[in-house]
């Protein structure tokens, strides 16, 4: 790890140089932090496909473009005298060693993963506490960030929901309650009534796959990829024919298609 801090500088000055006023990339210094963040979240996604593909090669070149993201937003930041890159990996680290007493403090190292997740957490609770406003305080879902994927936020909002008992007792209820939101999404009187009635049911099922184990944002992405082999592998079998087929000859297909996986 030693050859790590050069090469961070000479990225930064790569940043820098990009974002010269004179001499600097157009591109690069028409970006603010705003224009800049999709593509962030993009690069995290990249990462998130290279890993599921187990492509380490590419998970090498996405991991450098989302470094980049970040040495980017910091780079703003520091032209604005908000912050720096230094100030970035500062922070970070100070917090994995408060975050990690038992490592880097005199605390008891937890038995296994759940007791120091649960370890971990409690820290967490306790500086969320710290930086509550002084008319009230803090709530149990202060940080669940609103910008996460809709699946993944819900999951996030149960979970800290469960943390303090607000949750389902027993598996049932979830179920019930699925099915409650389904009928009023089938009753709905109104398109903007159904929306609101759509919502919930998600939310809902997000909860079933919660209680099951289930990472619901990770089982989407699964079901995308499954529905996209095999659509695509019925259009490989039927060729330019394909769209004239019959509702039911595309699902023979189909049944082709799921049956030889």
């Amino acid at each position: 790890m030693s050859d790590v801090a050069p090469d961070l500088k000479r990225l930064a000055a790569i940043m820098a140089a990009l974002r010269d006023p004179v001499t600097g990339c157009p591109w690069d210094l028409a970006q603010d932090l705003a224009s800049i963040a999709p593509y962030t979240i993009e690069e995290a996604y990249e990462v998130a496909e290279a890993i599921a593909d187990r492509d380490m090669a590419e998970l090498r070149m996405e991991l450098g473009d989302l470094l980049f993201q970040v040495v980017f937003h910091a780079r703003l930041a520091e032209e604005a005298g908000q912050f720096t890159l230094t100030d970035v990996v500062t922070s970070l680290c100070e917090k994995m060693e408060r975050r990690h007493p038992h490592i880097f403090g005199s605390a008891t190292r937890a038995s296994d993963a759940a007791a120091q997740k649960a370890d971990w957490e409690s820290i967490k609770a306790a500086e969320r506490a710290a930086a509550g406003t002084p008319e009230g305080p803090a709530s149990a879902l202060d940080g669940v960030a609103s910008a996460l994927p809709a699946l993944m936020r819900a999951e996030k909002l149960q979970s800290r929901a469960a943390r303090v008992g607000f949750d389902w007792p027993d598996m049932a209820g979830v179920r019930a309650k699925v099915a409650e939101e389904l009928g009023e999404f089938d009753t709905a009187a109104s398109d903007a009534h159904r929306r609101e009635e759509a919502g919930d049911l998600l939310f809902t099922v997000v909860n079933l796959l919660r209680r099951h184990g289930i990472d619901a944002e990770d089982a989407l992405r699964a079901g995308n990829a499954k529905f996209e082999r095999r659509f695509r592998g019925i259009e490989a079998l039927a060729g330019a024919a394909f769209p004239a087929l019959s509702l039911a000859d595309q699902n023979a297909l189909w049944n082709q298609v799921k049956s030889g996986e």
